[in-house]
């Protein structure tokens, strides 16, 4: 069995770590071509570097004919990926890919379902993006409907002024503009559905971000009614079911005193569900790899408490002397950046009162 995915990041070196004792062989594509940064994958098989007109056939031939095709990311161009249909399942489907790569898209999917999502606006020219801030109650968030991730392609506006920071290229490439969530919480799900329908949900985790970035999960999230926790499960079950979803999804929820609101979705194992490598029966990574390739999903059961706490550079060398008994360190040997995702550490614990000491303890070592 050979899997082809589509990038060359973390996510595809963990899915591979995990797949590899599966007996599963791997080919990555390096999507941004020759100047790829393929280190995160070295040594786990085979890299192709895309080039003008690879494609089809010869795609799939130079990534040495994958019985499934899956993605790291959702940024991917999807003409390509969809060169490939026919020739190998694509799991989870350029359509599902499709919609959540695009903003505008997964708002629209959201709205059919009748899943609540924050109050939005979709335009595409400047005036009538002034127009529609102008209409709304500040403060207001714009989001570029493509290519915004840790926070990049997104604007605050807390007033008209702050109009001038968003660009009229993005405006006319298409924006989003939503209403300000005033949250108690951010939390997310990661759950997995194989291809018979079969799906399985792992304990709902509480996110903190900074600048649009995650920098620590703890899970089960705390404090959830049942009734919550089955809603929440209900509306991802919702989305993959009308998308005939297969693999691992992401849904990033915000909590708010009445309810709660579906954020986004991506396509894809996920940053939040870093803590199942050492907090779950199965952890995320190996279930996509079992879900995409037939094998029977994995239990999404946690051990005690459990979570992650993101390494963001500058972090060289590795700072693996912070590690305790309780705590495993991920190292991804990307090249170094300031904000740069480079690795994480998990946590484990029978308590959540001892985990939070012992993430604590991490951070304090840190700052």
């Amino acid at each position: 069995m050979r899997v082809a995915i589509f990038g060359c990041g973390q996510l595809a070196r963990m899915m591979a770590l995990a797949g590899i004792p599966l007996g599963i062989k791997f080919s990555f594509l390096a999507d941004g071509g020759p100047d790829t940064d393929t280190r995160c994958v070295d040594g786990l098989g085979d890299v192709t570097f895309w080039r003008p007109g690879l494609e089809g056939e010869s795609l799939y031939q130079a990534l040495n004919s994958p019985d499934v095709i899956t993605v790291e990311k959702e940024q991917v161009e999807l003409q390509l990926v969809a060169s490939l249909e026919g020739l190998a399942p694509i799991m989870p489907s350029v359509e599902a890919i499709n919609v959540c790569k695009n903003r505008k898209n997964e708002k629209s999917l959201l709205d059919e379902l009748g899943i609540p999502s924050a109050r939005y606006a979709y335009v595409d020219t400047v005036d009538s993006f002034e127009a529609e801030v102008k209409s709304l109650p500040f403060p207001l968030v714009v989001k570029s409907i493509s290519d915004g991730y840790d926070g990049k392609a997104q604007w605050r506006i807390k007033e008209l002024d702050d109009m001038k920071a968003v660009p009229d290229s993005a405006i006319e490439g298409g924006v989003i503009i939503e209403e300000w969530v005033p949250f108690l919480r951010e939390v997310s799900l990661v759950g997995v559905r194989d291809s018979s329908g079969e799906m399985k949900f792992y304990p709902i985790t509480e996110n903190v971000h900074e600048n649009g970035i995650l920098v620590r999960s703890i899970a089960p999230a705390n404090d959830l009614t049942q009734p919550l926790i089955e809603k929440v499960e209900g509306y991802m079950q919702k989305i993959m079911e009308s998308l005939s979803y297969v693999g691992v999804l992401a849904m990033e929820c915000f909590v708010t005193k009445d309810d709660v609101l579906v954020n986004e979705l991506a396509p894809r194992v996920h940053n939040s569900g870093h803590w199942t490598q050492q907090g779950a029966v199965t952890c995320q990574f190996q279930n996509h790899m079992r879900a995409i390739t037939g094998l029977p999903i994995g239990s999404t059961e946690c051990h005690g408490v459990a979570g992650m706490i993101n390494v963001l550079g500058p972090a060289t060398p590795p700072p693996r002397e912070l590690i305790t008994e309780y705590s495993t360190f991920h190292w991804y040997g990307k090249t170094d950046k300031h904000g740069r995702k480079l690795g994480h550490v998990n946590f484990v614990s029978d308590s959540r009162e001892k985990l939070e000491e012992d993430m604590q303890a991490y951070l304090s070592k840190t700052s």
